[in-house]
């Protein structure tokens, strides 16, 4: 059975609306998701890049997240046919890893924890897809990576990219004839 690897922020957690707005009513500020196409936050607000850092840091960030549209559904549809895993970067804000553990068993429940990767460097993963919103973990990657669309990665060229969870399932289904 073949692998697939999937990313939890901006993947299947709607993280950017969450940073966004704990961000916006710490500083009094009317920044848009708009306005991140193409950047990220912390280069919209240079001089606030450790604050910036510091909400994504604060205990519990990652426990209620919003579930990205589809994700549960086709994930669980992929289910039946691939390995699934779940590899999020957690050693760069390590105080998210009891959010992320406990988001994951309560939305993804139909995933074994035992598929849990909890990572720093992507490219030790051995699977057959990756599905991620960050291009620098495609670099190392020995499998098909698939650029999952978020605000920071609207410029990114020269992956295939994938925009929703239904282009997801799409994917692999033309894989499959």
């Amino acid at each position: 059975m073949k692998k697939i690897a999937i990313d939890m922020d901006e993947v299947m957690a709607d993280f950017s609306s969450k940073h966004l707005r704990l961000f916006n009513q710490k500083f009094r500020d009317t920044l848009t998701i708009e306005e991140l196409q193409g950047t990220r936050l912390r280069h919209l607000r240079p001089h606030l890049a450790d604050e910036i850092t510091a909400i994504i840091d604060e205990d519990n960030f990652f426990r209620d997240l919003d579930v990205v549209e589809g994700s549960q559904e086709v994930i669980r549809e992929l289910s039946k046919d691939y390995e699934i895993y779940i590899t999020t970067a957690a050693m760069e804000h390590p105080s998210s890893f009891h959010g992320k553990y406990e988001w994951l068993c309560e939305h993804f429940s139909f995933i074994s924890p035992m598929n849990y990767v909890f990572c720093g460097d992507k490219s030790i993963i051995n699977a057959d897809y990756l599905i991620d919103d960050n291009t620098r973990n495609f670099v190392r990657f020995r499998g098909q990576g698939l650029l999952f669309t978020a605000p920071h990665n609207r410029d990114e060229t020269g992956y295939v990219r994938v925009n929703n969870w239904f282009e997801v399932l799409e994917f692999f289904k033309s894989q499959s004839r």
